[in-house]
C-alpha cells in the first residue's frame, strides 16, 4: 500500500522513496519482525491455552525430547501473519509474482494447518495423510507453475538455466510444469522435515531468504542482469520485498523458538516457508541454485529416502535416526550443537550458491 504514496513525488519528492526496491524490502523486514515482536507473546498464550497438551512427542525419538511436552505448536501462524502484513504494506500490489508466491505460501500453511490440527485434536505424531497431502500441495503448485509460466517471455519461461554456463539453457516445454511443481513441494516438505529442533529450521530459512533477496533483485533488473550475464525476469525484483519480510519474520520468531522454545513452528509454518522459497526459485528461474543454497534441506529429505529405501531393501538402517539431525543427537552431540553446525552449514551453501551469479 505505501508504493501508491510514490505517485505523490510530483508533489512532495519525499515519497519517490517509496519507488525503491531497497527502502521497501527493508521496511518489510522491520514491519514483520516488530509485528511478530509485538503480538506473539499473545498469539502464543492463545494457542496455548487452546491445545492443551500441545504438540505430541514422538515416542521413537530421542528421550531428550520428552521435556518439550505441552510446549504450543502451530507458531508458523506467527510467522505468516507477519509475511502477510509486511508484503500487503511493502510490496507493489500490482505485482503478479508476488500475490502467486504469497498464494503459494498461504496454500501450503493451510495444509500445514490442518495436519497440525489433525495432530493436537487427536494426540497422535501422524496428521495429514501423506499421499492426500501431497496431492493438495501439487495442485497448489501446478496451478501456481501455470501462472509464472504464463507471465515469463515464451519459450525461456518453461526454461530451465544451469548456473556456472550462461549459454546451458534447456527449454522443457510444458514438462517444465511438473519440474516446477516438484520443486516447490520438495522445497515445502525438506524444510519441513528439518524443522525437528529448536531453532532449527527457521535459521537456514531466513539464510536462504536473504540469499534469494539478492538473487530476486539483480534477477529483477535489467543492468545488473546483464552485468552478471544473469537471466532477466521482469518483475521478480519484487519478491525481494517477501523474502525480506521472511527474514523480519523469522528473526522475529527466533526470539519465542530460541531453546527451550515456548512455540514450535509446526507444519503450519514449515510447509508455507519451503513453499515460499520454492515458488520464488522458480519465479527467478533458479531452480538450480537453490538446491546448493538450501542444501541442508535437501541432505535432511535424502535422509530420509535413504533410510526407508535402505530398511525397505535390506531391512537396515544407514543412520541411527532419521532425519539427518537426529542421527546426530544419537551420536551425542547437543541440540544446540546440532543447530549452530547447520546453521553454518547453511550459510557457506548459502555463499556457494551466491557464487555462481558471477562465476560464468
Amino acid at each position: 500500500m505505501l508504493y501508491w504514496l510514490a505517485d505523490l513525488s510530483s508533489t512532495l519528492s519525499f515519497f519517490n522513496v517509496f519507488r525503491y526496491l531497497t527502502v521497501r524490502t527493508g521496511g518489510a523486514m522491520l514491519t514483520a519482525m516488530v509485528f511478530v515482536f509485538l503480538f506473539g507473546p499473545w498469539i502464543i498464550d492463545s494457542l496455548r491455552s487452546r491445545q492443551g497438551k500441545g504438540q505430541p512427542i514422538r515416542t521413537d525419538g530421542p528421550k531428550s525430547h520428552f521435556v518439550k511436552a505441552g510446549t504450543p505448536t502451530m507458531g508458523g501462524l506467527i510467522i505468516l501473519l507477519g509475511i502477510v502484513v509486511a508484503t500487503a504494506l511493502w510490496a507493489n500490489p500490482r505485482n503478479p509474482y508476488v500475490w502467486i508466491v504469497l498464494a503459494v505460501t498461504l496454500g501450503f500453511g493451510m495444509v500445514g494447518f490442518y495436519d497440525d490440527y489433525l495432530k493436537i485434536t487427536k494426540q497422535t505424531t501422524t496428521g495429514f495423510g501423506g499421499a492426500l497431502r501431497l496431492s493438495v500441495e501439487g495442485a497448489i503448485a501446478i496451478c501456481a507453475c501455470v501462472a509464472l509460466a504464463n507471465l515469463g517471455r515464451p519459450q525461456f519461461a518453461t526454461s530451465l538455466a544451469f548456473p556456472l554456463f550462461k549459454d546451458m539453457i534447456f527449454n522443457l516445454g510444458w514438462f517444465y510444469l511438473i519440474f516446477g511443481t516438484f520443486i516447490i513441494v520438495g522445497a515445502g516438505n525438506a524444510v519441513n522435515l528439518t524443522d525437528g529442533l529448536d531453532g532449527l529450521a527457521i535459521g537456514p530459512v531466513m539464510i536462504a531468504a536473504a540469499a534469494f533477496v539478492g538473487i530476486s533483485y539483480l534477477a529483477g533488473n535489467a543492468v545488473f542482469a546483464d552485468y552478471l550475464q544473469i537471466h532477466y525476469v521482469p518483475g521478480t525484483g519484487e519478491l525481494a520485498v517477501i523474502c525480506g519480510a521472511v527474514i523480519g519474520a523469522g528473526l522475529g520468531f527466533l526470539w519465542f523458538n530460541a531453546p527451550p522454545a515456548s512455540i514450535f513452528m509446526g507444519d503450519t509454518g514449515s510447509l508455507a516457508l519451503g513453499g515460499l522459497i520454492g515458488s520464488v526459485a522458480v519465479a527467478v528461474k533458479h531452480e538450480i541454485a537453490l538446491a546448493i543454497i538450501g542444501g541442508l534441506f535437501v541432505l535432511e529429505a535424502v535422509s530420509v529416502i535413504v533410510q526407508v529405501v535402505s530398511f525397505k531393501l535390506t531391512g537396515k538402517r544407514v543412520f541411527r535416526m532419521a532425519p539427518l539431525h537426529h542421527h546426530f543427537e544419537q551420536l551425542g552431540w547437543t541440540e544446540p550443537q546440532i543447530v549452530i553446525r547447520f546453521w553454518i552449514i547453511s550459510v557457506v551453501l548459502a555463499l556457494a550458491g551466491l557464487a555462481t551469479l558471477k562465476l560464468r
